[in-house]
């Protein structure tokens, strides 16, 4: 109930004051474990992604986050988990995949971090969370939420769903994960060279 208050809320602002266009929607399973991976230069693109997303997106968030007050419970009661960046938490790991064994959708940002230039280097998690879950990855790219404090336009855009290693037999290797995130992010990045830059 909450989430849906919230969402309608974003959505709102989003389309209205940001004069958000999505594209792709289409591509996002209506059910089902799901895994959205995006971009990430701006606080703004996990409200963007969740207010263009068809179905909830819940996101591992840094364990920051949960600290502050007022925010902390809010994105708590959202259905956002803390994570211990560069630590390789576990339990944030158990929360993502007790999450897509329900049949939820997770979001996650391979680069880890905000990253303006779209050159960080790209996280193996969400290759790790997406085999181990058993759940396609939908490539995303939200643009101009770096702009939101000048109510620029955003974008999202969603891509076709992505089935690592299928057909492959046995537990997937360092490589195999290495290389899965590498194509996951190479896909966001197509993505964002179609989208419109500028208002």
């Amino acid at each position: 109930m909450l989430y849906r208050l919230v969402r309608a809320l974003a959505a709102a602002l989003c389309y209205t004051i940001l004069r958000m266009e999505v594209r792709g929607a289409e591509n996002v399973p209506a059910s089902g474990p799901l895994v959205v991976a995006a971009n990430h230069v701006s606080y703004v693109d996990p409200v963007a992604l969740g207010a263009a997303c068809p179905r909830p997106i819940f996101y591992m968030a840094k364990l920051e986050l949960f600290r502050i007050p007022l925010l902390g419970p809010l994105i708590r009661a959202l259905g956002a988990y803390p994570v211990e960046r560069g630590k390789g938490d576990i339990a944030a790991i158990r929360s993502s995949l007790r999450q897509l064994e329900e049949g939820h959708a997770i979001g996650i940002f391979p680069e880890g971090t905000r990253n303006l230039r779209g050159d960080a280097r790209v996280q193996t998690g969400v290759a790790l969370l997406a085999s181990l879950g058993n759940a396609p990855v939908v490539p995303a790219f939200v643009r101009g939420g770096d702009r939101a404090k000048r109510f620029g336009k955003l974008r999202v855009a969603f891509g076709e769903p992505l089935r690592l290693g299928e057909g492959q037999t046995g537990k997937a290797s360092r490589e195999d994960l290495a290389k899965w995130a590498d194509m996951i992010m190479a896909r966001i990045r197509a993505l964002g060279e179609k989208l419109p830059d500028g208002d």
